[in-house]
């Protein structure tokens, strides 16, 4: 299990002290997200997007990938943007935001290359040739693009990359699964699309958008990067064969075995769980750990998904989003005499209830309020026409299916509680939003939101600035010149333990900077900071202060026992 690495640090479910206080110190309310949209550039006065036609392919995208392409410090946002519903042929490239000084976005002519045209769902972000910046990868309903990151500017190695799929694609991650040292490419697809498929919900109803049970799946794909970003579909070989319509995707070490591990979640069908059997295959066993359906038995409608430690137990837990009348699924994960396995813990957490009225896609695990424990944030908005609800304006067809987005602070020990007027103005828009986006974009400490609807408006959500008397350390791992996504980082402060993986991938359809976040809370220094890289060395680092972001270069630490 994860925990086990853990021998100097000694993570475990009782933590030595009152986790509901423990971090809080002085500044307890919680945070407020400020709407800063207009404030930062981006264009309010777009036009209304027009009404859709009922292709599903029009109710699920598009992606965000939050990110420093230029790498001058700052966060700047990729839009992966998809055709208007009457035009679905129409080219519809993306567009790249550079943030500029005091915070401004200004739109970069020609994504700086990155302007794929196709109908786009995901992105993902690694440096797949070990260069030192984040090439990305696009996911399209149609051909899909690997762009190259040549100093800031972007060219298109989709060709030479070997990947040459031309499938439904929704998100992506890249990983390292063979622990060779360069990075790996998973790619979740959907459905085989039907253009002529009509659905009415009810004998003599009106049409609306149809299930994924009316159309054809097909199976995802998994690419071993050869070196120098040169890709090997090894799909087959490696065992991955469901053809489940799968939507979102995170990467990494859930079986506690040090190898990183699949978890994509499938709509209406079982989540898989493809378990790294450290020879190249996988076997999926969502259903023996306890991830395939929900408590009950059922099979959900999944879309976005996001891992993290809810209840400071040293182990990584699974949140995913569902359909209306489902609620969202958080699957805690506990260790008995056979290893991992994962509970269901929805309604106990108290994150259950909440969600049963609302559709949810984008999401995250972060501790909002610097308090030391994961906080949720969820994107909402409808697949089904239902009653308009106050405050809707995105025109008569598409307020039938907007919905306020939601907001859960954690209490202490995974227990938490919706906080709709420490949400602010995320929680006050009342839309059709799918991706959800995380990332310290003002860098002053904490988690600041970028989302986007279904007819591609963004909106940036800035977090109140640090509580006074709370602090925060910003971790990035570094193995070679790449970032060392799957690591997973340790610290012990103020006699708390916490743990975090560096992760990219994760939410729907999304894309962020691929850094470990901890709230300290009170605690205004870090005893002890331990990283498991994924090739399963672990070293142990010493950090003065806090209050700071600092890089952890493979090698530079005390080296201990290796997983």
């Amino acid at each position: 299990m994860t925990a086990r690495w853990l021998i100097a640090i000694t993570l475990s479910a009782s933590l030595g002290c009152d986790r509901s206080g423990s971090l809080g110190g002085p500044g307890a309310a919680g945070p407020r997200f400020d709407e800063v949209t207009a404030a930062v550039g981006l264009d309010e006065s777009a036009e209304r997007w027009p009404d859709g036609q009922y292709r599903i392919p029009e109710i699920s995208p598009g992606g965000i990938a939050l990110f420093d392409f230029d790498e001058d410090g700052d966060l700047d946002i990729y839009q992966v943007r998809h055709p208007p519903p009457p035009a679905p042929e129409a080219p519809a490239p993306n567009r790249l935001f550079r943030q500029e000084t005091g915070g401004r976005l200004i739109e970069v002519a020609g994504a700086a290359g990155l302007a794929d045209p196709g109908y786009g769902n995901g992105a993902a972000l690694g440096d797949v040739d070990e260069d030192g910046d984040l090439d990305v990868f696009v996911a399209n309903l149609g051909a899909d693009a690997l762009y190259r990151n040549d100093g800031g500017a972007f060219s298109d190695v989709t060709a030479r990359s070997g990947i040459q799929d031309a499938e439904w694609s929704s998100s992506a991650a890249f990983f390292d699964y063979d622990r060779d040292g360069d990075l790996d490419l998973y790619v979740s697809r959907y459905l085989v699309d039907d253009p002529a498929r009509v659905c009415t919900p009810r004998l003599g109803g009106p049409r609306d958008y149809c299930g994924p049970s009316r159309y054809q799946g097909v199976p995802d794909s998994l690419f071993r990067n050869e070196g120098g970003g040169v890709f090997t579909d090894v799909t087959r070989a490696a065992g991955i064969a469901d053809l489940r319509p799968g939507f979102g995707i995170v990467c990494a070490d859930f079986s506690g075995d040090g190898w990183a591990d699949i978890f994509v979640a499938n709509d209406m069908q079982p989540n898989s769980l493809y378990v790294n059997q450290k020879n190249g295959a996988f076997i999926d066993r969502a259903l023996e750990l306890g991830v395939a359906v929900s408590g009950a038995g059922r099979p959900q409608a999944c879309m976005g998904v996001a891992a993290g430690d809810v209840n400071g137990d040293g182990r990584l837990d699974i949140f995913v989003t569902n359909l209306v009348d489902q609620t969202n699924t958080l699957y805690v994960s506990t260790e008995g005499p056979s290893g991992v396995s994962f509970v269901d813990r929805s309604a106990t957490s108290g994150l259950g209830a909440p969600s049963l009225p609302f559709t949810s896609w984008g999401c995250g695990l972060h501790d909002f309020d610097l308090d030391g424990d994961l906080d949720v944030a969820a994107a909402n908005g409808r697949i089904a026409r239902a009653d308009v609800r106050p405050g809707a304006d995105s025109g008569p067809f598409w307020d039938l299916y907007c919905e306020p987005n939601q907001f859960f602070l954690n209490q202490g020990g995974g227990r938490f509680r919706e906080a709709s007027r420490e949400g602010g103005g995320f929680t006050a828009r009342v839309e059709v939003t799918r991706a959800l986006a995380f990332g310290d974009i003002d860098r002053d400490g904490d988690i600041d939101l970028v989302s986007a609807t279904v007819g591609g408006r963004l909106r940036v959500y800035k977090t109140r600035g640090p509580a006074p008397g709370r602090h925060w350390l910003a971790v990035r791992a570094l193995t070679g010149k790449r970032d060392a996504l799957g690591a997973f980082v340790a610290i012990e402060a103020g006699g708390v333990k916490q743990l975090r993986a560096i992760l990219s991938a994760y939410s729907f359809q999304c894309a962020q900077e691929p850094v470990a976040h901890f709230g300290l809370g009170a605690a205004a220094r870090v005893e002890r900071i331990e990283v498991l890289w994924p090739d399963g060395k672990r070293e142990r680092f010493a950090v003065t202060g806090v209050d700071r972001a600092v890089t952890l270069r493979q090698g530079e630490g005390e080296a201990g026992e290796p997983h």
